[in-house]
């Protein structure tokens, strides 16, 4: 197996670990904006006990997802940073305004003072992963060449049909991991029958705005639509992912919230690793491959010690985080006590 490929599966890898956590993490900073009435207040406190222990360590798949690019695939990375550099900076205002609020928030503030702090998060939770799947979307539909007016450089790749409706897609399925993931960790039954019902009613919009996707790459992303509905493997795909959403909301309906959390991550991993092998070996079409884009072997094989030595490291003290924090809700033990 080649260096590039290892790299590119360690960055695909990286890269649902990120949208099965961090992004998530969106979708529930996002569900904020539904707390209306008498239930809203147990309604965010739930939400601020969900997130706070671990939210910010989730978002270490991003930095690591940047880094890889940055150095297996600098050409690519150029080309993205560059092309796209409009949308990532509004990611990039998202997350920090996320985080900040977040911070505010939960500072020494008088109450009555939280809720504006309280309001930025839920919409600094709803802009980000909007962001980030535009620019996943205009990677998708190909970035052109680094030539011809600015509007046609840093504009056009992102303001169109299919990238939009990307972003609108990621942030739907933001709120849908969120609600299902939620459903596991409550503990209050009214708490749980709330984000059971959002989840299936965000399950339900996913599943609609993943088949207008599809329909739009046919003009927008033409690599997508054919490794999608001209390949053996992409009807299989599509027909997994399908099997896996609709157990999903089956569960959901029948309460099995732990089955339902699974086959919704196994849904979403299913859809973004479809994309991936739809353009293969394509890292941004038209011209990029993970060939042609790739670092020169020394600096592969470097950043390959790097990641054993990081994971050495960093995933002992995940788990341990995890084990702390979340034990009951992702272990199904009791938190330990202090």
């Amino acid at each position: 197996m080649s260096l590039e490929l290892i790299i590119a599966g360690v960055l695909m890898t990286t890269l649902t670990g990120y949208v099965l956590t961090g992004v998530a993490d969106f979708g529930a900073g996002a569900w904020y904006l539904a707390a209306r009435g008498g239930r809203a207040p147990a309604q965010r406190a739930f939400i601020d006990r969900a997130l706070a222990p671990i939210w910010e360590a989730n978002h270490v798949w991003l930095i690591v997802v940047l880094v890889l690019l940055f150095a297996g695939f600098p050409s690519a990375f150029t080309v993205i940073m560059t092309s796209l550099h409009i949308p990532l900076t509004l990611l990039l205002i998202g997350i920090v305004l996320r985080g900040a609020s977040f911070a505010f928030q939960h500072s020494d503030v008088p109450f009555d003072e939280r809720l504006p702090w309280g309001s930025l998060f839920a919409v600094g939770s709803l802009v980000a992963p909007f962001w980030l799947g535009v620019v996943l979307g205009s990677v998708a539909a190909g970035l052109p060449p680094s030539s011809g007016s600015f509007l046609t450089r840093y504009v056009e790749p992102w303001l169109a049909p299919f990238p939009l409706a990307v972003g609108v897609f990621t942030t739907v399925l933001a709120l849908y991991l969120a609600a299902a993931y939620l459903t596991v960790e409550a503990q209050d039954g009214e708490l749980q029958v709330e984000f059971r019902l959002r989840a299936i009613a965000a399950g339900i919009v996913a599943a609609g705005l993943e088949e207008t996707l599809l329909l739009l790459s046919r003009e927008a992303a033409p690599l997508v639509w054919g490794g999608l509905t001209g390949t053996v493997w992409g009807v299989l795909a599509q027909f997994t992912t399908a099997v896996a959403g609709l157990t999903g909301i089956a569960c959901l309906w029948l309460k099995r919230f732990r089955w339902a959390r699974i086959c919704i991550a196994g849904q979403v991993t299913m859809t973004l690793w479809a994309w991936v092998l739809a353009q293969w070996p394509y890292l941004v079409p038209p011209h990029l491959t993970i060939y042609n884009a790739a670092a020169p072997a020394p600096a592969l094989r470097a950043v390959l010690y790097a990641l054993g030595g990081g994971a050495v490291l960093v995933f002992p003290a995940l788990w341990y985080l995890f084990r702390v924090f979340k034990q009951q809700a992702v272990l199904g033990g009791d938190a330990p006590k202090g």
